[in-house]
């Protein structure tokens, strides 16, 4: 019996330790998250939905204090480690990885722009005569990257690399933007002895790289400096984030031979980030409740803009920033990827989920806008997921069935020689 039981638990331990490392997991750990948010705001258990997000939290150091309520903790605190892994994945690939030179990173760099740009015009063109929800045009200019990769998973071994690669490379120049976007157009008025302070946290930050220091314990205190200065300051605290990742050393080897500690800490991060940071979020971020939802709320400026933006934006712009791209030949389409399935990919690129939702969070703070804004979030995202995830199947399946053709062709052709 108790070998049983052995073997049992063994079993389970290797089939979670095999979905964890999958790549669809972190996808998947989204939707169940947003899932049970959704059912309990729509269930008699609404109001512990209401009153967990709502429950405040303060903690008190001295004289400085921060007392939030635990909605604003996620969305400030959490979603700054996760802006803080984007922040060491931006530096990474910039210094040695997909972005590393012109020839790499042109293609996504252009659709990116074209993804970001074109989305926005179309929240714009439908909300331009109302100045509250305007302030919305940016929700629809962003992409989910575990969503994305999540749902190109689920299509297997038979997705070219290539494909991935270029998805991951725009998803980055994609949060790059939604980072610039932030700090530009979602910042309230401005404590400037808290960015004063901040300001020397930053300096103390380069002396640090300066002097080759690579133990990462002086980089997270002075970092937890920044973004309570930065919380206090006015700007998004999310953007202290990405300031202290861009000064974690890339290279380096000291006496104990550590080497790279932004790898190290971005390898070590990640599955908190991807497992735990991001389902809190979308679990906070995604209830809405549709008991009293009407069909003329899909119509309303703010979810219509959105889920127009994402669905029909997404691919509108990517396609034709590639098109216009690859015609000028400022540069050409990935290795092994077709037209077809370039379209399969910038429509997948249109789900927006946590970005978008977080984006969301910032330009609205009103209760019934922000359920219209989840609502286009969750609208335009599902049909980009859906179509996206069938047009790549089909383009991937009739590429294996050409193959299959040709390989069959080159048999029987074998075949009749040695007749």
């Amino acid at each position: 019996m108790i070998t049983m039981l052995s073997k049992k638990r063994i079993e389970i331990k290797r089939g979670a330790q095999a979905f964890f490392k999958h790549e669809a997991a972190g996808g998947i750990v989204l939707i169940i998250a947003a899932s049970i948010a959704l059912a309990m705001d729509n269930s008699p258990l609404d109001w512990l939905y209401d009153r967990l997000l709502s429950t405040p939290v303060a903690i008190q150091i001295g004289a400085v204090g921060i007392d939030k309520p635990l909605l604003l903790w996620i969305n400030d605190g959490l979603m700054a480690i996760f802006f803080f892994l984007i922040g060491l994945e931006i530096k990474r690939e910039v210094m040695e990885g997909r972005l590393s030179s012109l020839q790499k990173s042109a293609l996504p760099i252009v659709a990116a722009i074209g993804g970001m740009l074109v989305p926005a015009l179309i929240y714009l063109g439908l909300n331009y005569e109302d100045p509250e929800t305007i302030k919305g045009w940016a929700i629809p200019a962003a992409t989910d990257i575990a969503f994305a990769l999540g749902v190109l998973a689920l299509l297997g071994s038979r997705v070219p690399v290539s494909i991935k690669v270029f998805l991951l490379a725009l998803a980055i120049i994609d949060d790059l933007g939604a980072i610039i976007i932030i700090a530009l157009f979602y910042t309230s008025q401005l404590s400037l002895s808290a960015l004063a302070i901040a300001a020397v946290g930053i300096s103390f930050l380069a002396y640090l790289n300066y002097r080759d220091v690579l133990r990462t314990a002086p980089y997270i205190v002075t970092g937890l400096v920044i973004w309570v200065c930065v919380l206090k300051s006015g700007v998004h605290a999310t953007l202290a984030g990405v300031i202290i990742a861009l000064f974690i050393p890339l290279n380096g080897k000291d006496a104990n031979d550590r080497e790279s500690p932004l790898k190290q800490i971005e390898h070590r991060l990640a599955p908190w980030v991807i497992f735990g940071v991001m389902p809190i979020f979308s679990f906070a971020n995604a209830g809405v409740g549709l008991g009293d939802l009407s069909f003329s709320d899909m119509f309303n400026g703010i979810p219509l803009g959105i889920a127009a933006g994402l669905f029909l934006g997404k691919q509108l712009g990517i396609m034709s920033f590639v098109w216009a791209a690859v015609k000028l030949r400022i540069s050409y389409l990935p290795d092994g990827v077709t037209w077809l399935q370039m379209y399969g990919l910038s429509v997948l690129a249109g789900i927006g989920f946590t970005m978008s939702l977080f984006i969301g969070t910032l330009a609205f703070s009103d209760p019934e806008h922000a359920r219209l804004v989840r609502i286009g979030v969750l609208t335009g995202s599902l049909l980009s997921a859906f179509c996206g995830y069938f047009i790549l199947r089909y383009s991937l399946r009739s590429i294996n069935d050409e193959t299959d053709d040709i390989i069959n062709s080159v048999k029987n052709i074998a075949g009749r020689s040695n007749a």
